[in-house]
């Protein structure tokens, strides 16, 4: 059965026990981060969490799509989409 994903709440109780802090700390410490991170996304750049992977804005071109219930074709325009690379370090680390 698949756990459910962490809450902001149990990432900042996690991430305040990791750094002996309070969880105003760890709070203020993850929304820096977050704003950083989507700040520089935002702006086209890529940001490298060490460990972890490499989140980046990527841009599609305009393309031919289908609507599955129709099956009408019709052009898609360009657009900018978000991606993550994961690290090598995580993705051996969760298959040990």
């Amino acid at each position: 059965m698949a756990q459910k994903p962490m809450t902001k709440t149990q990432l900042v109780a996690a991430l305040a026990e990791k750094m002996d802090a309070d969880k105003k700390a760890a709070t203020t410490a993850l929304d820096a981060i977050v704003a950083v991170i989507t700040d520089e996304v935002s702006a086209g750049g890529a940001v490298t969490l060490p460990g972890v992977g490499k989140i980046m804005c990527r841009e599609r071109p305009e393309r031919m799509v289908r609507n599955p219930a129709t099956g009408e074709q019709f052009k898609k325009e360009a657009d900018k989409v978000v991606k993550m690379t994961i690290a090598k370090a995580l993705k051996d680390s969760v298959n040990e």
